[in-house]
């Protein structure tokens, strides 16, 4: 299983939280490439529900990850 951020991308707009299989029926439903179906399905499932893009994929950039002050903007 390998994610990269165009990848995790596909799932950003998911309907959060979700379980392991909302997130494939998201996939599918959304015309995700494969590989993001196949990451889905690798995970261990113990009936877990996801609160984000970030529980999945930890190394996910978030609005803290980028250096630009937004008052200058």
């Amino acid at each position: 299983m390998y994610w990269t951020l165009e990848l995790a991308s596909y799932l950003s707009d998911a309907p959060w939280p979700a379980t392991k299989d909302e997130l494939i029926d998201y996939a599918i439903r959304t015309g995700a490439p494969l590989e993001v179906v196949e990451n889905l399905q690798a995970m261990e499932d113990e009936g877990e529900i996801y609160e984000s893009i970030e529980e999945i994929w930890p190394d996910y950039p978030t609005e803290e990850d980028y250096l630009w002050n937004e008052d200058e903007y």
